[in-house]
């Protein structure tokens, strides 16, 4: 038996004088089943008459010794006993679960992603478990959309109306409205610190709504349009790092706001488009604010990390922090730009050169790349006319631009201003992400932890759609559910006119 005992009682102390011992509730060990590790506490003892200061002092050492020896005892009887004693004593805090459980909202949700390469649909819910379920899933090759804007409303309202067709008929759902991605008109980000007074008294919903109105206004600029005014923490009075100040007393209430607009004219043609397909837009999503949702884990998003979806036209950063989106910005450069390359530097059609990057594409150069030889069509010419090229040539056209892309996307991360814990960790996502090699570059070019990262909490894809190309989709449809929303039980858009004051805003903004 194992006894963890103190050392004896001083000399001149009687044997009947000495103070009984406690004895702790027997804990069973891992390694000797049925063994009890007792632990026996004696009580301070009393020093003597007559005894000097630093003897007092010494004694009472002493006992603080005891008390350690005590602790360190328990906490190993509890390592030992690994929770078998049903939890009666344990020094130590228990992990969090890992499954975090949500409270989703209610009801069916659609959401659409109009991307350049492609157009994505998705209907789902929340369950009860903290997971997404997909119920349809449609998806086609964008038409009419060129940098996330669109160019032809026509081809882009067949693509949009296929892809929404698709998932409708696959969920047995009819939408009406739908959550879309946000690519178009150049988004911008920007923060600011907003104040308002509140005279003492309890600071309610209304106090929330009229600071975050506030910004808005301060933010507010000719031809653009506000999608995002998400606070990012308050300040009571002098109190900073304030989640939700509703019921504190203060005098005056700052919050400070970040901000992520976009042109208005693009918005408005993405608005056409969507109505053109008896469709009506429940909300506007920047789409790197909901890669993040979908790719990041929890942990990730409250320390600090950064995502990089890399689409075909465009490339676009989210910064994240505090369980915060902090930052985005957004670079006209995606992985059409490489097939591009491609086409130009060997002389391919377009076709041609995308199964080139996808099939034997690499941002890494290998010893083995001159010795292995591709059959390359020739464009303008037959199209059973090949060329035989080594595989170098592709890489040599891929890797330049892939550097170029990772270099602007440093310096955004270098100069974003929200500081370096956001920017420490990177987590690439994308389809143009997937191409062999990028990880590798990515994390030598930014000098940063890289890993590629896929949609995650999500049940229901279809297995071709599990990948990084499907990121924004999947966020969109957790963001639609309820996630990534700032004091969530509180409406904080912009309210719109109503009645005849709305027709005549609309009016004003047709022909004004």
């Amino acid at each position: 038996m194992n006894e963890l005992t103190r050392p004896p009682a001083p000399q001149d102390r009687a044997p009947q004088d000495r103070a009984p011992q406690d004895q702790v509730p027997p804990h069973q060990s891992r390694d000797q089943p049925g063994t009890q590790l007792q632990v026996h506490v004696p009580q301070e003892p009393m020093a003597p008459k007559g005894r000097t200061r630093r003897a007092r002092k010494a004694l009472a050492r002493k006992a603080e010794a005891a008390e350690a020896t005590q602790t360190r005892a328990l906490a190993l009887a509890d390592a030992r006993a690994g929770g078998q004693d049903g939890g009666r004593r344990s020094l130590a805090l228990s992990p969090p679960d890992p499954r975090r459980h949500r409270d989703w909202r209610p009801g069916m949700f659609g959401v659409l992603d109009i991307g350049t390469s492609k157009v994505t649909c998705l209907i789902g819910r929340g369950e009860p478990d903290g997971t997404l379920r997909v119920m349809g899933c449609g998806w086609q090759r964008s038409r009419g959309v060129r940098l996330g804007g669109i160019t032809d409303l026509r081809e882009a309202e067949r693509a949009i109306r296929a892809a929404v067709g698709q998932a409708e008929e696959a969920a047995d759902h009819h939408l009406r409205s739908v959550t879309v991605s946000l690519t178009c008109g150049q988004p911008e980000s920007r923060l600011f610190n907003v104040r308002w007074p509140v005279g003492g008294r309890v600071i309610a919903d209304a106090d929330i709504r009229r600071i975050v109105s506030e910004g808005r206004h301060r933010a507010a600029t000719d031809g653009r349009e506000i999608i995002h005014a998400l606070p990012l923490g308050f300040i009571v009075d002098e109190v900073g790092g304030v989640e939700d100040p509703r019921g504190h007393h203060c005098d005056q209430l700052a919050a400070r706001l970040h901000v992520i607009d976009a042109g208005a004219m693009a918005l408005r043609n993405l608005a056409a488009v969507i109505a053109r397909c008896d469709l009506g837009i429940t909300e506007l999503v920047a789409a790197p604010f909901a890669s993040g949702l979908s790719v990041l884990a929890d942990d990730e998003r409250e320390l600090g990390c950064s995502v990089i979806d890399m689409g075909g036209g465009t490339t676009q950063l989210a910064m994240f922090a505090e369980n915060q989106l902090l930052h985005t910005a957004q670079l006209p450069v995606g992985g059409l730009h490489v097939t591009k390359d491609i086409a130009h530097m060997l002389s391919t059609p377009l076709g041609s050169a995308e199964r080139l990057k996808v099939v034997f594409g690499n941002a890494e150069v290998s010893s083995e790349d001159e010795r292995e030889i591709l059959q390359v069509q020739q464009i303008g010419v037959d199209e059973h006319s090949f060329n035989r090229m080594p595989r170098s040539k592709v890489v040599r056209a891929i890797r330049p631009r892939l550097e170029e892309t990772f270099e602007l996307l440093r310096d955004r991360l270098d100069s974003a201003g929200v500081g370096r814990a956001a920017a420490e960790r990177v987590v690439l996502t994308g389809g143009a992400s997937q191409l062999d090699g990028v990880q590798r570059l990515a994390s030598r070019v930014l000098d940063r932890k890289v890993r590629l990262g896929v949609p995650t909490n999500i049940r229901g894809l279809p297995a071709d759609a599990g990948g990084p190309g499907f990121a924004t989709a999947s966020g969109l449809l957790a963001f639609a559910a309820g996630s990534g929303r700032t004091l969530h039980d509180i409406d904080l858009s912009e309210p719109r006119p109503s009645g005849l004051l709305r027709r005549l805003v609309d009016l004003l903004r047709e022909y004004v």
